[in-house]
């Protein structure tokens, strides 16, 4: 185990670094300078030259590569061009935020999109299946800002039931009412972000039970007695979450990019909506940062589902 633990962190290690490397050079690729929007023409030239200094800009690009790889192995990730803040403290800001949306996200995925996933594939072909099955096809074809964009307009606008944004109305309570507040401003990103993740995990659950029942073991466990439920519940669930598990574990690493414009519509103050409002404002050190962590995130969340897929079948050996 710890060997596996050992060799996949090996792994880890060049994709992070092509990852950063790569970031690096594509956020200063566009065709905008960040100096223009930090200097005013109120500063003297020696303050404007000073400013640019002190965030390293006047260097080669080069240059500026290898120092910022320096500062990285000591855990620096710089300043924040647009708040003059460490790009870490920015960060920590936001990521609980996100993390909240996720956990909602997942939580939905896993409640409703494995049962309904399941129960398909127990009534295969029948009346219930096939409306299951398109209303699945129409989750994963579905484009996702026009869903935020129309859910806005109908639950926000129109109904007037949910917040138009944000993650609570200020000013900002205490205690239980703070935590329904929260909640209730959470409901519509965390739906939005959720269709396309909730409709593969109905439809990997479903065709995945499906081969399962297909197996000489299933008709075994048939042969003995055992009820269709306890097949099921016993012998097949197990083996079908495999494929499932797995998805939903890659989906989450994507889920940090692709709430990007989920709480950029909804106003949700995360890693997400500081990307959008970090390309704006050319912050490179914030993009690099928030990239960064995405590609930690993914990296992360492909060892924990390996683990994960390893339990729910013993006869996958770790690393083998």
């Amino acid at each position: 185990m710890l060997r596996y633990i050992l060799r996949r962190i090996l792994r880890a290690i060049p994709t992070i670094f092509v990852s950063v490397t790569l970031v690096f050079f594509i956020v200063r690729a566009m065709p905008s300078d960040p100096v223009a929007l930090m200097i005013s023409p109120q500063m003297s030239e020696e303050t404007q030259q000073a400013l640019i200094e002190s965030y390293g800009l006047d260097k080669p690009l080069g240059t500026q590569y290898v120092l910022y790889m320096k500062e990285l192995l000591k855990g620096n990730l710089g300043t924040s061009f647009a708040k003059r803040i460490p790009v870490t403290q920015y960060l920590a800001e936001k990521l609980p935020w996100t993390l909240l949306l996720l956990f909602a996200v997942i939580l939905i995925v896993v409640l409703i999109g494995i049962p309904v996933g399941l129960f398909a594939a127990a009534h295969k072909g029948k009346f219930a299946d096939r409306i299951i099955n398109i209303i699945v096809t129409m989750g994963i074809s579905v484009f996702i800002p026009f869903i935020a964009f129309l859910m806005l307009y109908i639950f926000a606008f129109r109904l007037k039931i949910s917040p138009t944004g944000g993650a609570y109305t200020p000013p900002k309570g205490e205690g239980l009412q703070y935590a329904l507040d929260v909640a209730k401003h959470l409901v519509l990103p965390a739906v939005t972000l959720s269709i396309t993740n909730l409709a593969n995990a109905v439809l990997y659950t479903r065709n995945s039970m499906i081969d399962v029942l297909r197996e000489d073991y299933i008709r075994t466990a048939y042969s003995k007695g055992n009820s269709r439920g306890r097949v099921m519940r016993v012998h097949a669930m197990k083996n079908a979450l495999i494929p499932t598990v797995t998805i939903i574990g890659m989906q989450i690493g994507v889920m940090v990019g692709g709430a990007t414009v989920t709480e950029t519509v909804f106003s949700w103050p995360g890693v997400g909506r500081l990307i959008y409002d970090s390309v704006n404002a050319l912050d490179y050190p914030v993009l690099q940062g928030a990239f960064l962590l995405m590609a930690v995130s993914v990296v992360l969340m492909s060892f924990l589902t390996d683990l994960v897929v390893a339990w729910l079948d013993p006869r996958i050996k770790l690393g083998g």
